[in-house]
This record gives structure tokens, sequence and C-alpha cells, in this order.
């Protein structure tokens, strides 16, 4: 994982795993401006994914109640652990897990905020793992790849929007926070990074029910990116007719020769509750 540092000096004293994508980040003037960015309340509850050797763990921990620091690496767990003794930090609850294998159940009784600068390959695993538990989370504040954070926050009909966009649009309010360069971590990334917050408490105000039929109507019209949004459908979905995948394109107004990448949510969510009640009807099955 991108790790955080409060000193270049203090961050050469650890060999940076390439195997986990450590970063440092050491820039103390970043730091200062993520965390007032952040706007964390007194009283907020703030799990901290990948905490390092502690540059973003010890400001932060000033800042709010508690501070729930999740670390993958046990040698970093284990200089992390001494440096907060060292400080008498007790507000700091330090586990030794794999954020992705870890049960977000246990962590507190209620909602949580997230910070973290995420590796790029765990970043996306990561978010859809958020939005899975995004009723124990009020909001998420992640320093992503530049090129992630771009696909992220993009508007149809740009080439970096896809499924995961959507996905994460429909479930938060996305909005890019901070550019960090790349001289802002140890050792130096070969691209640059940007903050983004996921605002879980304002998702998109059109809903559909279920919503595993819009995940899957998502996943489906992306799944073959360079076919129309017909073809996608029918690629994915080879069961289901294929007059009965035109009526439900065409009932939403759409024209079944655009591609996934063309549409807005409202299609999406339109689409979804066209085959929603196909489902209902039994006509069409997976």
């Amino acid at each position: 994982m991108k790790q955080t540092s409060s000193s270049p000096s203090r961050s050469r004293t650890f060999r940076p795993k390439k195997s986990l994508g450590q970063h440092f980040l050491r820039d103390p003037l970043v730091i200062e401006r993520l965390l007032t960015g952040a706007h964390f309340d007194k009283g907020s509850t703030v799990l901290e994914i990948g905490p390092g050797m502690g540059a973003l763990t010890f400001p932060l921990a000033s800042r709010v109640r508690q501070v729930i620091a999740v670390e993958k690496d046990g040698s970093l767990v284990e200089k992390l652990r001494a440096g907060l003794g060292r400080e008498g930090l007790a507000n700091v609850a330090l586990i030794h897990e794999d954020i992705l294998r870890l049960d977000m159940a246990l962590l507190s009784e209620e909602k949580v905020e997230v910070i973290g600068n995420i590796p790029y390959n765990i970043s996306s695993p990561l978010i859809e793992k958020l939005i899975r538990n995004r009723e124990r989370i009020s909001r998420a504040i992640l320093t992503l790849q530049h090129e992630l954070a771009a696909r992220l926050t993009a508007s149809p009909g740009n080439k970096q929007y896809g499924a995961l966009t959507v996905l994460i649009q429909y479930h938060a309010r996305v909005s890019p926070h901070l550019e960090v360069p790349r001289q802002a971590f140890y050792p130096k990334p070969k691209v640059s990074s940007t903050v983004v917050e996921f605002d879980f408490s304002r998702p998109y105000p059109g809903r559909v029910d279920p919503e595993d039929s819009f995940r899957k109507v998502v996943r489906a019209s992306f799944a073959h990116r360079r076919k129309t949004l017909l073809n996608s459908l029918k690629g994915t979905f080879p069961s289901w007719e294929a007059q009965d995948l035109l009526s439900a394109i065409e009932q939403c107004a759409i024209d079944p020769q655009r591609r996934a990448e063309t549409l807005d949510l409202d299609d999406f969510i339109n689409l979804s509750r066209a085959f929603a009640s196909f489902l209902d009807k039994g006509t069409i099955g997976e």
C-alpha cells in the first residue's frame, strides 16, 4: 500500500516493499492540506487504511475521537505501535490485517469515516468493498493514482467513463480535493496522485429496487465496450431473448446502437427498472 511517513529521513530507515506498492507520503505541507481539507469533526471515528509509520496517523489522532489504523505490513505495525506508545496516543487502535480481508462490521458500532493513501493494485477492489459496506461508512477520503481518480469522476462520453464510475457515482457523491505531486512520496511513484472524497451520505437521488439489478445491468452494459449496448447485453446474457432486450431498451427511449459510455446515471437507472420489470414477469432470466 501507499504508506505514510513523518519525514524523508524516517521513511528511509525502512525499505519500501514493491510487492505492497509502498510509497511513503513525506511532505508535511501536503499532509496538513489533506487533513485540513478533510474537515473531520472532533467526535469522529476514522478508519485509516495503510498508516505506515504514522505520518497521517499522529496528526489525525489529535483531531478526532478515535483512529482505527489497519496495516498489512507486520514490520510497519511494530514500528508504528512503538511510536504510538512513545507518544502516549491512547485513541489509536492498530490492526494488523489486509484491508481487503477485514470484516468491517467488527470495526465500530457507529458509522466511520475513511482516509488512506491507496496503491493502484488494490484501488478498484477496495472501492467496491467500500460500496458494499456503505451503510457503515459516512464518507471516504482517498489518495488515488491520478488516472483512477479521473475515471471515478468522469462524465458520460469520456473514454475513462466505465462501470466503476457509474457504480460509485450512484452510491456516493464523488469530488476531487487535492492534486498530490510525485515528489510528495518516497520512493517517488511514476505518476501523480489525487485526493478524492466519496460522500456516501449523498448518493444519487434516483434509486433502483432491487439495487442488484442496477449493478448487473451496469456491469453487463460495459462488459463489451466496443459493442453497442444491445450487443453487449446480448453477449453477457445469451439466454435472454433478443427481442425482450430490445423492447426494454426502447422502453427507456434509448437507441440500442449507442455504447454504454454514452449513457448517464438516469439512463442506467431506467434500464435497470425496465429489466427488473421483465424479471418480475418471468420473461427474462440469466
